[in-house]
């Protein structure tokens, strides 16, 4: 008996020392203190910018046709590459033209011939009409028939022209300089005639792009608003306003030349209730092509002064917003914000916060209210606005 004693006093000695051992380290865990990046929220002018859905096209985008029909023989160009103004790329069978040309030829030949003879009938009977020898009569038909020898020469020269000109046709040259695409037909194959391949291929030339894009007509008003509040203020004179469109491509990256808005159709379309717009960006290592979707991005406005932070620090929940503040006492606090613009990686806030607060930023799910932190002051570089760039780098 007393040795069970002995061994139940031993257990909850060892039980009470595990106790009291777990509470010392759960304690020395909770006194650590992290290390959390923060960033600060900054106070600049937040330019507004809009987006708006567009496609790209070659400045020109001429399509190469099979003016003639037959066999197609040569396919004489590297499908994507460049081609130059006037350089064969196609050859089409000439042989049944080129008989048609030779046929023509013969009857300039014989037409040539008759007016020969006809002239010198004419130039034989006119002494002897002058003479009375012959009747006013056979002078007349004499002259008819030399008129119509002339006429007929002239048809048949025209005809020959137009088969000379049919017979240009079997050699396919390009219309422009630039990129040329895939051939939509083969050699051996009938071109021509649908439904064999009409249209051969297509040439554009992509020095320049432009980008079409639609406008609802409240966009289209807000634009246009903004556009004359500027040129009132004197931000826009000599037209370098037109040099303000930036071009954000489908991997979300702003390309690095500045667009011109350089066409605004007349009228709004009835069925779309849109106006179709037009701008031009210079494309010289042809990194854009026709086909690719892109978002044309214009300043419809600015925020002035405006709090600006990362969109990773906030946090959502039921549709409001807050960040975690850093006091002064390195303390986490939960703020309530309101967000008044955002764009790419950035937030314009509103209400809730003040300039040069500093907030969590990455690791808003390791900290939580009144939590005591070690702050980690953090550069957050931005893709979007450049100035804010410069600002978090003072």
């Amino acid at each position: 008996m007393s040795y069970v004693k002995t061994f139940i006093i031993t257990l909850a000695i060892v039980l009470l020392i595990s106790i009291i051992s777990c509470n010392g380290d759960s304690k020395q865990k909770g006194s650590q203190v992290q290390q959390i990046p923060v960033v600060s929220a900054i106070k600049f002018d937040v330019p507004i910018i809009s987006s708006y859905v567009g496609q790209i096209y070659g400045q020109k985008d001429i399509p190469i046709r099979a003016r003639v029909e037959g066999f197609l023989e040569t396919v004489d160009f590297v499908e994507g590459s460049k081609v130059e103004k006037g350089q064969l790329l196609y050859t089409i069978d000439p042989q049944s033209l080129a008989a048609a040309t030779n046929a023509q030829k013969s009857e300039v030949v014989a037409a040539q011939t008759a007016l020969t003879k006809a002239k010198s009938d004419l130039n034989r009977i006119k002494p002897l009409a002058e003479a009375n020898a012959v009747s006013k009569s056979e002078l007349d038909e004499s002259q008819a028939n030399y008129d119509a020898a002339m006429a007929n020469l002239k048809v048949a020269k025209s005809n020959l022209k137009s088969s000379n000109i049919e017979l240009s046709y079997t050699k396919v040259l390009s219309p422009i300089s630039g990129l040329i695409g895939k051939t939509n037909a083969r050699v051996g194959e009938f071109v021509g005639r649908d439904p064999n391949p009409v249209i051969l291929n297509t040439v554009s030339a992509i020095d320049t792009i432009i980008v079409k894009f639609a406008l609802t007509e409240t966009q289209y008003l807000q634009i246009a608003k903004q556009y004359i509040e500027r040129v009132e203020a004197g931000e826009i004179m000599n037209g370098k306003h037109r040099r303000d469109v930036e071009l954000q491509l489908s991997d979300e990256s702003i390309y690095n030349k500045k667009g011109i808005v350089d066409f605004i159709d007349r009228n709004i379309d009835e069925a779309t209730g849109s106006i179709l717009v037009q701008a031009s960006f210079a494309n010289p290592n042809n990194l854009l092509r026709p086909g690719m979707y892109s978002k044309i991005r214009i300043k419809t406005g600015n925020i002035k002064g405006a709090i600006v932070i990362p969109q990773r620090c906030i946090m959502e929940l039921q549709g409001s917003y807050s960040v975690y503040i850093v006091t002064d006492s390195n303390t986490i606090i939960q703020q309530p914000v309101k967000i008044g613009y955002k764009d790419g990686d950035l937030a314009a806030i509103s209400k809730g916060l003040t300039p040069d607060d500093r907030i969590v930023i990455d690791a808003i799910q390791k900290v939580r209210n009144g939590m005591k932190i070690i702050p980690m002051d953090t550069v957050f570089n931005s893709a979007v606005f450049e100035e804010y760039n410069k600002a978090m780098s003072k």
